[in-house]
């Protein structure tokens, strides 16, 4: 709403797509004709079109910044856990915790079942800590190392951490954006869960087995060099205290994690006896110990591949990703206040009108909402509000939008390079993106698991697979709650309550 007593005009769908469309060609021109992956400038200038939109219709600043800010708020959460994970990431590497993470893992695993293994592995982790950030941060990194040991591309094991991590965070009870989802469509999370199998075992064992071919076929373990790994474990051994004990900061973290513990004081758990491992275990003073999780781990080993791994972490290292963050959210946050997103989804739901289809534009609207605004949170809420009315008007249990959206939103978050998701992936994993690495973004296609879930969803709404209708359950909590149902009637639906059309809600409500 504007500060005057006259209501904002809402935008038609020309003008909604107007700032959407001038922004990605801000950003298509950014990338890919100057070469510079820097999407920041490119999103600003999106959010000061949008604000002109707004202040055009007939909003006022105090209002449209109110609905920015609105947005970031909302997600500063998030935002905590990167402050966090930069800075346990610069105290376990201090603390020999990652290297000896890395050397047991060069010694124990073998080329061939590497990536599979990784994703296993990450995925494991990110449904105990309920967090796929802190997963790549941590046991990623890690597996980064033992990836460039076994001379596996980096967007390879990048791939496969991926998958393994927002998958495991996508399923876990324990997730900010696995209980976001069936929040907004007011459903159990643990139903929320459940019916998510379905698509989440077949994308898994797909991936699981490409990753085994993969191993078997693309990483060519018999020209693994010896050498090399002799050379990275030698200066792991040579700069680091390596133990078993070493691995007890990421342990105590998962403990804290199975026992549900909050993520966020559950990850400065494991800062603090990281810092503790370093003092006692690596010789570490308290003064860098501070400097390791502020400004990160430094050393040179003289082996270049261990160097690139190991010198990084710390809160400032995070500062690229958390102000692109911050300016993408932003950005998602301008277009929900002026109401372009609204009119967008609007305009598809008025087209749409089979449930398939409908279970379709939920999908693509949750990963356009990503690809646009940039926040795995808004592209749940925001398509999950707005779609849960039209579900209920075709009596079908918003269970399957619960899924559409987590599918949409989580998996598909990382998937784009200046998503929130996809930012920290680029970063947090030393991928090389920002400095013109461009090659470590076939990533992205590589994390099978993230993209195949979405489209064994789609394929499932045109089959008519695994599509719940409302139980009664359900439609009792509908009349009991009161909650907003579209008329749906005009196109061969019957009123789930049984209520004339007069009583069907706004599907914006």
């Amino acid at each position: 709403m504007s500060d005057s007593d006259t209501p904002p005009r809402q935008p038609g769908l020309l003008l909604a797509l107007t700032p959407v469309v001038l922004t990605l060609m801000l950003l298509g021109l950014q990338l890919f004709y100057f070469g510079d992956f820097t999407p920041h400038i490119p999103l600003a200038i999106g959010l000061a079109i949008t604000g002109a939109i707004g202040i055009y219709l007939g909003h006022h600043w105090p209002g449209l910044e109110r609905g920015v800010f609105h947005v970031i708020n909302v997600s500063l959460p998030s935002v905590s856990v990167l402050i966090v994970v930069g800075m346990i990431i610069g105290v376990w590497i201090a603390s020999g915790t990652v290297p000896s993470l890395i050397y047991y893992g060069l010694t124990i695993l073998s080329p061939k079942i590497f990536l599979a293994a990784a994703m296993i592995m990450c995925a494991v982790v990110s449904v105990s800590l309920g967090t796929s950030w802190g997963t790549v941060g941590t046991v990623g990194l890690a597996l980064m190392g033992i990836g460039a040991g076994f001379d596996v591309p980096a967007y390879w094991t990048a791939g496969a951490v991926v998958s393994g991590a927002f998958f495991g965070d996508k399923i876990s009870p324990l997730s900010d954006t696995t209980n976001l989802a069936p929040a907004v469509t007011a459903q159990n999370v643990f139903d929320h869960i459940r019916n998510m199998m379905p698509t989440t075992v077949p994308a898994m064992l797909i991936a699981l087995a490409i990753y085994i071919w993969a191993g078997f076929s693309v990483v060519d373990g018999s020209s693994t060099s010896f050498e090399r790994i002799e050379a990275i474990t030698s200066a792991l051994e040579t700069n680091f205290m390596i133990s078993p004990l070493l691995l007890i900061p990421a342990l105590l973290v998962i403990v804290l994690a199975v026992m549900k513990k909050p993520p966020i004081p559950t990850l400065f758990f494991g800062v603090i006896v990281g810092g503790l491992t370093a003092v006692l275990a690596q010789g570490a003073t308290l003064h860098e110990v501070f400097q390791y999780s502020n400004s990160g781990y430094s050393i040179d080993t003289g082996v270049s591949e261990v160097d690139s791994l190991l010198n990084r972490g710390g809160i400032q290292s995070m500062m690229w990703t958390i102000s692109l963050i911050l300016i993408a959210l932003g950005f998602g946050g301008a277009l929900e206040r002026t109401g372009c997103l609204q009119a967008i989804i609007s305009a598809i739901i008025a087209k749409v009108h089979s449930f398939a289809g409908i279970q379709t534009a939920a999908t693509g609207t949750s990963f356009a909402t990503n690809l646009v605004a940039g926040d795995p949170y808004l592209s749940i809420a925001l398509p999950g509000r707005m779609y849960a009315p039209v579900y209920r008007g075709m009596g079908k249990s918003t269970l399957n939008l619960s899924r559409s959206i987590e599918e949409g939103g989580t998996l598909m978050s990382p998937m784009i390079p200046w998503n929130a998701g996809g930012a920290f992936v680029i970063s947090a994993l030393g991928l090389g993106v920002a400095q013109g690495d461009l090659q470590n973004l076939l990533y992205i296609p590589l994390s099978f698991a993230c993209w195949m879930s979405p489209l064994i969803g789609i394929l499932y709404a045109w089959t008519g697979w695994f599509q719940l209708p409302a139980s009664d359950v359900e439609r009792a909590d509908w009349i009991e709650n009161d909650r907003s149902i579209t008329d749906m009637s005009d196109f061969g639906y019957e009123h789930p309550t049984g209520e004339s059309s007069s009583a069907a809600a706004n599907p914006a409500q």
